[in-house]
């Protein structure tokens, strides 16, 4: 049996079929996936995993928010399980790597354990959750929400779809509804693998991502009220322009996110403006102002300034205004000892890295409430995700999957 030396490497080119059979389901207009929760399409993914997993020799567990569970058992039954996974869910133009190398290179580490005869003190189990997207049913990391005691189980049943479908039904009717109760599971450890979705790793020319830290997030609604007038016949002097007062408003967004670079972002990216006509000025615009940074104070500081100079760029143009905070979450600190056992594995192994933040949400950041939880991240190209064009290459993949493999197997323990 091997030990963990850096010559332990996973099978790269079996992972990277994986990776290919599994796009094969739900595939997209443009070389993408469009697998989006709980469809049919999802199902199918989802029985395709099962299949890949129990010819592994794991079994497989599903509690009642569809979560799947597939174990491979460790040498002590006292132990408690390292967990390892992701989410097959995509966006509806979504890539084929986001959310599915995370689950697919835990498979990968089952397949290579059985090729070299590796046994750990603990169980190994890789996990798919169940819409971390949030596209068809808002909010992302729902079910891992639900694990971490975020949300009830019966909130989450009663989200609905664009069709007036709720989340609960629609898993009773693909068949994936278990009898186990969600957040049942303790976890000796959760570590996650996902591809960046920034252009950072790729920039500087680093393998690994050790993530150490996942921003917060704040969305503060705001609604500007003015008055619609036609636009070529109203005086510039007496015109109450909404879109104008926002153009400002977003221009501060801008500066108060750069004082606090370079980790602080903020951008408006929904945005709705009445009565959106070419020849009528508008009378009123809602957009919501996204927040983020790794510091939760930085958080509070933004959005204090969001509302004091938003405030006073609306009385100066004699406009009313509102301001509602419409969601968010605070900053993560991902364990020491997890993140420690990344950053090992990296420089064992070889590999370039460097410390990142993670700048999305993911469901390592709900588990970390429950158990010692750490994040390993891998370039993508361009940075670019939640698009069909998102690519990497199988060699990140492999990297990433190499040290997915040791972090786990080091905090699963070798036994022999």
């Amino acid at each position: 049996m091997p030990s963990m030396g850096e010559n332990l490497k996973v099978n790269g080119a079996r992972l990277w079929d994986s990776l290919m059979d599994m796009a094969k389901i739900g595939p997209g207009v443009a070389g993408g996936n469009n697998r989006q929760t709980l469809t049919n399409i999802d199902s199918a993914g989802r029985h395709l995993f099962k299949d890949w997993c129990e010819t592994a020799g794991c079994t497989m567990g599903l509690d009642t928010m569809g979560n799947m569970f597939a174990t491979r058992a460790g040498t002590d039954p006292d132990a408690l399980p390292v967990y390892v996974g992701s989410h097959l869910d995509t966006q509806p133009t979504g890539g084929k790597y986001d959310g599915v190398l995370g689950v697919l290179s835990g498979l990968e580490i089952i397949r290579t354990m059985n090729d070299l005869d590796i046994k750990t003190k603990h169980p190994i189990v890789v996990t798919n959750w169940t819409n971390e997207e949030g596209t068809r049913y808002a909010p992302a990391m729902l079910s891992s929400g639900v694990f971490a005691g975020l949300h009830t189980q019966d909130w989450a049943y009663a989200r609905v779809d664009a069709d007036g479908k709720t989340f609960g039904d629609e898993l009773k009717r693909i068949g994936w509804q278990g009898d186990e109760a969600v957040g049942a599971r303790k976890m000796h450890a959760f570590f996650e693998l996902h591809i960046e979705q920034g252009p950072i790793l790729e920039a500087e020319g680093k393998d690994i991502g050790v993530v150490t830290h996942g921003q917060g997030l704040s969305w503060t609604q705001i609604t500007i009220i003015g008055k619609d007038a036609h636009t070529g016949s109203t005086p510039m002097p007496m015109r109450k322009n909404a879109g104008l007062a926002m153009a400002r408003i977003l221009d501060k967004v801008d500066q108060i996110a750069l004082s606090h670079a370079p980790h602080a972002v903020g951008a408006a990216g929904h945005i709705d403006v009445f009565p959106n006509s070419r020849n009528v000025i508008p009378g009123k615009v809602v957009f919501t102002v996204d927040f983020r940074s790794p510091d939760l104070s930085v958080i509070t500081d933004m959005e204090a300034r969001l509302r004091t100079e938003g405030q006073a760029i609306a009385d100066a143009m004699g406009m009313e205004i509102e301001f509602e905070k419409v969601g968010g979450f605070d900053p993560v600190t991902f364990d020491e000892g997890c993140v420690g056992a990344v950053r090992d594995a990296a420089e064992r192994l070889g590999y370039s890295h460097m410390n990142l933040i993670s700048g999305a949400g993911h469901d390592a950041c709900w588990i970390n409430r429950v158990a010692p939880t750490a994040m390993v991240m891998c370039p993508c190209v361009g940075g670019l995700s939640h698009n069909e064009a998102e690519e990497i290459s199988s060699e990140w993949a492999t990297a990433g999957t190499d040290v997915l493999m040791h972090a786990v197997l080091e905090t699963a323990e070798i036994v022999g």
